[in-house]
């Protein structure tokens, strides 16, 4: 579904630099089904904020959200959306980051008001670098990067 979705050359984008090297969430990776059909999907990813002086902040890198053509438009996203949001809030209490459009995912509390000068290992449009949460706590420059650890708190 991704590939049909996304292309199958979707491994190149700057999104996946950012899961290099970690496995997803796995709580916080779901699907919608009917049966054995797939309608949808969504995974979360351990990422981290590093700033020049070496302080690191946990975040959580949200995507790909995907839903099968033949059910867009159904609302199957924003029900993954809700139960990975809250899911999320419930376990992790940590800022979440997507690569996605702001129109959709404005809704559900992400902006790019913070991200203008965080930096990414690869090429993004600055509008679709999301943030949802914790804005007041990160700095406003830093590297994003995976996180190969499951610390909460900043060190």
């Amino acid at each position: 579904m991704l590939d049909a979705r996304f292309g199958a050359d979707r491994q190149h984008r700057t999104a996946y630099r950012l899961r290099d090297g970690v496995k997803a969430i796995s709580s916080l990776c779901l699907v919608a089904r009917v049966g054995e059909q797939l309608l949808g999907s969504v995974q979360c990813w351990p990422l981290q904020l590093r700033t020049g002086e070496g302080k690191v902040f946990p975040l959580i890198l949200l995507g790909p959200v995907a839903v099968a053509l033949v059910h867009e438009k159904e609302g199957i996203g924003s029900l993954l959306m809700i139960d990975v949001l809250a899911r999320a809030d419930a376990l992790f209490a940590l800022p979440m980051l997507l690569i996605g459009d702001a129109p959709y995912y404005g809704r559900f509390g992400f902006s790019a008001a913070h991200t203008g000068r965080w930096q990414v290992p690869g090429p993004v449009e600055r509008d679709r670098l999301l943030l949802r949460g914790g804005s007041k706590a990160l700095p406003a420059e830093g590297w994003l990067e995976p996180r190969t650890n499951d610390a909460k708190a900043h060190s």
